[in-house]
């Protein structure tokens, strides 16, 4: 049962949490719009095309990439004026202990954990999905895929190759299809050209070579331009700008799954999303935690001496967050590990905290 200070406390977190919030991401979107107005201009967007389409997804976003500096300075901003008035001095005073006083901070951060769960899951990448191509449409230079002798494994057997591809009218230029047996090449068709048709989900094909191989022996035949589907698709050679962003959980799955059975090189950045997902809403109780310990007594520098080493302290966060993240995309961290990396760090950073720091 929740007692009148734990309401007090835990609705005093959840509103100063909201108003940082609200109040930090309105500064950066002032500050991004500053930088992207003359691309506003240069293609005569509306204001309210920019606010609906863009600033709108673009809040939720920021509000989760800025959510451990938040919480911790709600945290750090609700516990020190508390103790300035000497309220925390009156509660421990009382017989509660500093464990009990943990409770609705606990609860608290476990909120807005799972709040940021959800929201990251499954609601914010689908409005990344509007800003993402609001941003390729306008602020972005045009893509233009620029491979070179693409390997694409698309079956179990199955490998397609292209020297090139067009990616503005979806055509594939020197076309090769190959089925490899273990390390035996089996069969190998090509075609000239490949243009894949909307209208029938289909790539056509220009005539085609097609070699069989059976041991020593090589057979030969040609057949006329055609239709036929693959499992390969423009998709394959779109922009990949941001796309981690884009998926709700259950497609970044489904995506992660896709690249492995295609032996992709590049899932790391797309497992290290997944984790990250997972990761964020523990560091928020941490960090809420940490919070507390810190700003429950009271400081020669006051609350806003204890604001700024909040502030500092949630910097720290970030930096161990882009660290392990690069760490991981350049292959020295495991994927499944790196996005913990910070949360471990500051875990132990608060149980010392909290065995050395007086009360």
């Amino acid at each position: 049962m929740l007692r009148i200070l734990d309401k007090y406390i835990l609705g005093k977190l959840l509103t100063t949490f909201f108003f940082v919030v609200v109040v930090l991401v309105l500064v950066i979107c002032v500050i991004d719009f500053t930088e992207k107005n003359d691309d506003f201009i240069k293609h005569d967007l509306s204001a309210g095309k920019i606010i609906l389409e863009y600033y709108v997804n673009l809040f939720p976003y920021y509000a989760n990439l800025l959510s451990p500096i938040t919480v911790f300075i709600a945290t750090v901003l609700v516990t020190s004026r508390l103790a300035a008035r000497t309220e925390i001095v009156a509660i421990l005073a009382s017989g509660v202990s500093f464990k009990r006083l943990l409770l609705p901070y606990v609860m608290g951060g476990g909120i807005i954990g799972l709040a940021i769960f959800g929201l990251i899951g499954w609601v914010i990448p689908i409005a990344n999905k509007t800003r993402v191509d609001f941003e390729r449409k306008y602020v972005k230079n045009p893509y233009r895929f620029q491979g070179r002798n693409v390997h694409i494994k698309i079956g179990p057997k199955s490998y397609a190759y292209l020297e090139s591809y067009d990616n503005v009218n979806n055509m594939g230029y020197k076309f090769a299809l190959e089925t490899i047996d273990g390390t035996v090449l089996k069969r190998r068709m090509t075609a000239e050209v490949m243009t894949w048709d909307s209208t029938k989900q289909a790539w056509r094909l220009t005539p085609q070579l097609v070699r069989t191989f059976k041991g020593d022996r090589e057979t030969l035949l040609t057949l006329p331009a055609r239709d036929t589907t693959l499992n390969l698709y423009p998709k394959d050679f779109a922009s990949t700008f941001k796309l981690n962003e884009t998926m709700t959980t259950p497609e970044l799955n489904r995506y992660i799954q896709e690249k492995i059975d295609r032996g992709a090189s590049d899932t790391d950045i797309y497992l290290v999303e997944k984790y990250e997902r997972l990761a964020y809403p523990f560091a928020i109780v941490i960090l809420t935690v940490i919070g507390v310990i810190m700003s429950a007594r009271k400081s020669r520098a006051g609350v806003g001496g204890q604001i700024a080493l909040g502030f500092v302290l949630a910097f720290v966060f970030i930096i161990f967050v882009i660290m392990s993240r690069n760490l991981a995309l350049v292959g020295e961290m495991s994927p499944a590990l790196a996005p913990w990396v910070p949360s471990i760090v500051f875990t132990i950073i608060g149980a010392v905290l909290y065995r050395y720091i007086p009360r």
